[in-house]
């Protein structure tokens, strides 16, 4: 593949070492060059892998994409990302990018170049240039939001989360999509998000929501949202958010709703839902994410409560690997051993706890009261 030539315009900085620069993209296949916008996160570093978010539309939508992920990931809801953005407002260009053939409902000569564009030369650009983890997402409006859904009609589509914001849905599309989400056997993100205002393609959209909504699938995350006072312009805002509320919803601590709601009611293993829940992390965005000190304590609270003491064991193994230098991992084996009828040896595993930072509610003082009490009991 011929690599791209590149002319700089512009770098501006956003914090430290957090970035936007423009550049010129010299396209073979458009046979033009394109303005795109890229983010990077601050202290981007090359050991790490970030998700891909590629935004149409960059004029209007990409500085609300960025601002949105950047106050996302700052609070922990979401990984940073790097962003990609093509401009497309000058000269109308997002209609002849993202235009369909009235009767077959596929993209024009031009629209074929424009997908061909992203998925051969940008997105490949950006794979072999920056540190790019598996996942990516599309975000699109009107036009260029059913566009997107053109890359879910390859063999595996090409990104594994849609942002589609109020879409002018092209013909046939509204029975296409549900119809290729339930054969694609991959996990998906599927947002749509609507205005109540009157659309041409408003009917259309809400029966391409029923259709999707019925479908049973494990691996098809769809969410719908609709909203009563945006219009059509200010519908775009409102959607970037909540797209990344529904979709990263994985990636956020474990809530209180989330504790009650699903780790209490399971009839599995306490700890299965945390070793699930970073799994699907991995698997989705290709890194690994450090288990966090407020899920590490539901999980504990989970065990205590549904007297689950086994699951005490691997969580203490877990507080020893992310936590090394404190008594957590130590405390929760101690407690998993004198609650198992091993009293010996959670007193020595309170000894180490006691010989170790404190952390969180974990206090020396804890782990003394635990080596005095067994000591009364057993006599050591």
């Amino acid at each position: 593949m011929t690599r791209p030539i590149f002319l700089f315009i512009a770098l501006l900085s956003m914090g430290v070492n957090c970035q936007v620069k423009q550049e010129i993209f010299e396209s073979f296949k458009l046979q033009e060059r394109r303005d795109v916008s890229y983010y990077f996160p601050e202290n981007y570093d090359e050991e790490k892998k970030y998700p891909l978010i590629v935004v149409l539309d960059a004029e209007y939508l990409f500085d609300n994409v960025v601002a949105n992920a950047k106050f996302y990931s700052t609070h922990n809801r979401m990984p940073e990302a790097i962003i990609v953005g093509i401009h497309q407002d000058e000269g109308d260009l997002r209609w002849e990018d993202c235009d369909f053939e009235q009767t077959t409902g596929l993209p024009t000569e031009k629209g074929q170049l424009f997908y061909e564009f992203l998925g051969t030369e940008l997105i490949p650009y950006l794979e072999t240039s920056y540190s790019i983890a598996p996942f990516k997402m599309f975000i699109g409006y009107d036009i260029t939001a059913n566009f997107g859904n053109y890359f879910l009609f390859k063999n595996k589509s090409l990104f594994n989360a849609y942002l589609s914001i109020s879409p002018v849905l092209a013909p046939e599309m509204d029975a296409r999509v549900p119809a290729r989400l339930l054969d694609l056997d991959q996990e998906l993100f599927y947002n749509i998000v609507l205005e109540k205002e009157p659309t041409e393609d408003r009917q259309r959209i809400l029966q391409m929501n029923t259709a999707i909504a019925s479908i049973q699938k494990e691996n098809l995350h769809y969410f719908f949202d609709q909203y009563d006072e945006p219009d059509h312009i200010s519908i775009a805002a409102y959607g970037i958010s909540k797209s990344f509320d529904n979709i990263f919803k994985l990636f956020r601590p474990i809530s209180p709703k989330e504790y009650k709601e699903e780790i209490l009611t399971s009839n599995e293993p306490v700890i299965a839902y945390l070793e699930d829940k970073y799994g699907m992390i991995e698997k989705l965005l290709g890194f690994k994410k450090e288990v966090e000190l407020n899920d590490i304590m539901a999980i504990y609270a989970g065990c205590l409560k549904k007297e689950d003491y086994e699951s005490l064991k691997p969580l203490s193994s877990i507080c020893k690997k992310q936590f090394p230098e404190t008594m957590m991992g130590f405390y929760f084996e101690g407690e998993y051993l004198e609650l198992v009828g091993e009293p010996k040896k959670a007193y020595k595993a309170f000894e180490k706890a006691f010989q170790m930072n404190e952390i969180d509610f974990l206090t020396k003082d804890m782990a003394l009261d635990k080596i005095d009490a067994l000591k009364a009991d057993f006599g050591y």
